[in-house]
């Protein structure tokens, strides 16, 4: 049951929670805009079509910022709410009555836990049904050319271009290789000079060579005119072409765990390293929030602003850990489990101990 001082410190940490959150994500925004101002202003007639711009892509982008920083803001929100008990000399009347340093702090570890839970929803709901595209180019009308990643067929199919256009939905430069005995005895390269996409496959023109002899597959690819041919595909479509380089990082778990069963899978190392990710972000938060309150609240005599930036310098330490793991596991230095548990191997007996040493 929550007594009047727990619900006190729950409602003081969601308004830190708020402010930080909107301090953080407002200071992006602006730092943002300024830059990147000429690119919103670009090919636009009038005040309203820059706002209309401006405002879709900040609502896109906003999520995927705040996937990124919502560990940092949970113990940001932690640290002042304890930090401000401290400074109002709300704590030592608690302790005087008999109330321990880790009860009265319940609430707080309660609180973050749930915004915790956020992130996840965040990362789980949201995020993937986002414009990936639109989040790293800036595009929103997709008139301008952009890379082509490409990928692998579930049958085995090789499929890249060089650029593409994302309004028309085209292709420049489109290549696809089918393996031996995939409708011929060898190994089978066919280019075309533009490939235009519709649902169900690529439409192929001004294709080298015009004519594929002894063709058999035509459930695959079907030829239509010399140099023309109509390729039927299931896993990669206009979208798949033109993702980001990061684009496992909007998948949903789920997506990531089917993405990593293909056969052909590109990018293995990192997308394994994102869903091992996945299983231990939330541990890695709740350590986070320990080692911050650990700090604290140890010396409660000791400055304010100096335990705050001891935790700031613990964030930084904290962060650093985990990129390098990541940077590790993505080019297969360790393995993409031991990149992601790493971090909670080493933290995790270190927070515990933390916090075990406050003085209750």
């Amino acid at each position: 049951m929550f007594t009047l001082m727990d619900r006190q410190l729950i409602v003081s940490y969601l308004k830190a929670y708020l402010i930080c959150l909107v301090s953080m994500l407002g200071l992006f925004i602006v730092v943002d805009l300024f830059t990147n101002l000429d690119n919103f202003t670009d090919g636009k007639e009038g005040f309203e079509q820059v706002m209309d711009h401006i405002l879709k892509y900040y609502g896109i982008k906003t999520m995927q910022i705040f996937d990124r920083l919502c560990e940092a803001i949970v113990l940001l929100a932690a640290m002042f709410t304890v930090a401000l008990l401290q400074r109002n000399n709300e704590l030592l009347p608690l302790l005087s009555a008999g109330v321990s340093t880790r009860r009265v702090v319940r609430p707080v570890l309660l609180s973050a836990f749930l915004m915790l839970g956020l992130s996840i929803l965040n990362q789980e709901l949201v995020l993937p049904h986002i414009d990936s595209y639109m989040a790293e180019s800036r595009d929103f009308k997709g008139d301008k050319e952009t890379g082509v990643q490409g990928g692998y067929e579930t049958n085995g199919i090789h499929i890249s271009g060089r650029s593409a256009i994302k309004k028309d939905m085209t292709v420049q430069g489109f290549t696809c290789v089918f393996p031996p005995k995939l409708g011929s005895e060898s190994l089978t390269t066919l280019q075309a000079k533009e490939a235009h996409y519709e649902n169900g496959g690529w439409l192929l023109t001004d294709t080298t060579p015009k004519e594929i002899q002894n063709w058999t597959r035509t459930d695959l690819l079907k030829w239509i005119t010399p140099g023309t041919y109509f390729l039927h595909t299931s896993d990669i479509d206009f979208d798949t072409m033109i993702r980001p380089k990061v684009w496992y990082m909007y998948c949903s778990t789920w997506n990531l765990l089917k993405e990593l069963a293909r056969a052909h899978s590109s990018q293995v190392a990192g997308v394994a390293v994102v869903f091992h990710m996945r299983l231990t972000r939330p541990v890695l938060g709740m350590l986070l929030v320990f080692m911050g309150l650990s700090i604290i609240l140890r010396d409660q005599n000791r400055n304010v602003f100096v335990s705050t930036g001891l935790c700031l310098v613990l964030c930084a330490i904290f962060f650093m850990s985990v990129f390098f793991c990541k940077h590790f596991g993505d080019n297969e230095y360790i393995s993409p489990a031991l990149a992601a548990w790493f971090p909670v191997v080493v933290f995790g007996p270190l927070s515990f101990v933390m916090f075990d040493a406050v003085h209750t």
